[in-house]
């Protein structure tokens, strides 16, 4: 059995959307850990960047209902897709931030959200940005935490490049 076919029938159960789901709780509870044991305030980057790898968890929690479904499958790797991509360049503007730093590029103030759906005063704790996007206040490794960012929601569309090109292998 080839790669992709393997690739393939792994995408097709429940245990490759719950470990999605799994990478996600892990990457969320180190924001929060940062944030609230560590006292680094999240700025408005930071806060949107935790959106995006919450909609790839939503897309995980989709895809985890019916893998074996081919339509709930593809509207979970559209959703990851869509959360992986929009989380790598909010990350990419953050490190811009951060390592280029001009007066006329700055993140907002404060973070906005529809009106339906005021995160920042319904979680707090979660959702609210009292940071400085400019300002690198960890790094691990020589990477800020913004580009370790880059570094996870890169590998999760590279990840996902590849799990897109095995839905098309004639499985056997």
């Amino acid at each position: 059995m080839n790669f992709l076919v393997m690739l393939k029938d792994f995408s097709k159960g429940r245990l490759s959307w719950l470990l999605l789901l799994g990478f996600v709780i892990f990457f969320e509870a180190c924001a929060l850990f940062f944030q609230h044991v560590m006292m680094l305030g999240p700025c408005v980057m930071c806060i949107y960047e935790r959106i995006a790898m919450l909609a790839i968890g939503v897309a995980a929690m989709i895809g985890a209902i019916a893998p074996n479904n081919p339509i709930v499958r593809w509207l979970g790797l559209a959703g990851w897709g869509f959360g992986a991509y929009k989380g790598l360049m909010l990350s990419l503007e953050h490190v811009d931030y951060q390592f280029n730093p001009s007066p006329f590029a700055t993140c907002d103030l404060f973070v906005t959200f529809p009106s339906w759906a005021p995160l920042n005063e319904w979680a707090p704790w979660m959702f609210e940005a009292y940071g400085d996007c400019a300002k690198v206040v960890w790094q691990f490794v020589g990477l800020s935490m913004p580009q370790w960012l880059v570094v996870i929601f890169a590998g999760n569309l590279i990840a996902l490049g590849f799990i897109v090109i095995s839905q098309f292998a004639k499985s056997k």
